[in-house]
């Protein structure tokens, strides 16, 4: 009888907060995105950044299937613990072979085919565990069959993608997360996964994204690799440290409070908690954390070409591709937060306004030193911070 009852899925409770073996699998994660930006910096270009993408969905993807998971059972705990670890394996080795995951080799093992299976595995180790979870639970049973035949039905594309390679490898794979994807959404349109608890769902979502912003960091050391410290890449890392900090503040200073206090106050079990986890946080903090992957490859441009240059203190204007990216995915960050207020708080003034300036600097930026392009993106978000500083400071006095 003991051995029976320790084997049950242990239930999350509402009161349950994320647990460091949570953190210890984001970590994973995050070392995924950071092999994932240098993929991207070897050779920027329009198909790379597209490869890069695609990758960052898949693993985005895994990512939010397990946090959905460790909403509803113990991470921490038996089978599941067990099968997360499993999983980092193999994500882990997913990352390993980014580098090379569309090129194709003679010898035994084919870096696409590595990856291709390595995601199965992620994928298929979670619909185990779903089906674990599901113990007792008829409705959760019937998700977890749904969520099975999208996923199931993605790997047939992914296996012939990476051994055909080319052409056929992007499609195919192009085709594999939209079935995969598309599937999931589907199934959580017809019966939404139950949030056990908002406070947890909400503080997983902030950690892997505070985690991401410190990989952006990393990034923008791995840059400068072991050149020799001058004062124009010593000024762009600080223009860069402090873009970062102001991208920091502007979800988790107010936004991120209010929202996850708009999750809890949502009744258990009611469709608007559930829609608000699947909308405001599975969905809205893609482009969160795409923009913080995108700024910190534009960010280990800026610092390569300062390194790269010395005959050009403040660096030559960069490429549009690199332009792009920088400025890019500052705009993509701030379209996520844009969505995540617009779905919790509700409360989005002259957002919409910042957000225009972003693309409306690119043509400027396109045409200065890199140096000086990273420092006018860096003023514009202390500037965008001190305006929302004051808003919020004369709301308070007005309320008062």
């Amino acid at each position: 009888m003991s051995r029976g009852h320790h084997s049950r899925p242990v239930l999350v409770e509402e009161a349950h907060r994320a647990t460091t073996f949570e953190i210890f699998f984001d970590l994973v994660l995050v070392f995924a995105l950071t092999r994932l930006i240098g993929f991207m910096a070897e050779s920027l270009g329009p198909l790379t950044l597209y490869h890069g993408l695609l990758l960052l969905l898949w693993f985005w993807y895994s990512w939010s299937c397990y946090a959905w998971l460790a909403n509803q059972v113990r991470a921490d705990k038996g089978p599941v613990l067990a099968g997360m670890l499993a999983a980092m394996a193999a994500i882990f080795v997913a990352a390993l072979v980014i580098p090379e995951a569309w090129q194709r080799h003679d010898g035994a093992l084919s870096p696409p085919l590595t990856l291709a299976v390595a995601y199965i595995v992620v994928r298929g180790l979670h619909l185990g565990l779903m089906t674990y979870a599901s113990s007792g639970n008829p409705q959760y049973r019937r998700q977890t069959l749904r969520f099975a035949v999208s996923t199931m039905t993605a790997w047939a594309p992914l296996l012939v993608g990476a051994i055909l390679g080319g052409t056929a490898q992007t499609v195919l794979w192009t085709v594999a997360f939209i079935v995969d994807y598309g599937g999931g959404r589907l199934t959580t349109a017809v019966s939404f996964g139950e949030v056990r608890s908002g406070a947890h769902f909400a503080e997983r979502h902030g950690l892997v994204l505070i985690i991401v912003l410190g990989e952006s960091l990393l990034s923008a050391g791995a840059g400068v690799g072991r050149a020799m410290i001058a004062w124009p890449v010593l000024l762009a890392a600080v223009f860069g440290f402090a873009a970062t900090v102001c991208l920091w503040w502007l979800y988790f200073v107010g936004v991120a409070p209010a929202a996850a206090n708009v999750l809890t106050a949502a009744p258990p079990g009611s469709r608007r908690r559930q829609q608000l986890a699947s909308d405001a946080y599975t969905l809205a903090h893609l482009p969160l954390v795409a923009g913080v992957v995108y700024f910190a490859l534009g960010l280990h441009l800026v610092l390569a070409s300062l390194t790269d240059q010395p005959g050009h203190p403040s660096g030559e204007p960069m490429v549009w591709p690199a332009t792009a990216v920088l400025y890019g995915g500052t705009a993509l960050y701030l379209v996520g937060r844009l969505l995540f207020l617009r779905l919790t708080v509700r409360d989005t003034p002259g957002q919409l306004v910042a957000l225009g300036l972003v693309p409306a600097l690119m043509p400027v930026a396109r045409i200065l030193p890199a140096l000086a392009a990273l420092g006018l993106l860096a003023a514009f978000l202390a500037a965008l911070v001190l305006h929302e500083r004051l808003t919020q400071v004369r709301a308070r006095r007005t309320a008062g």
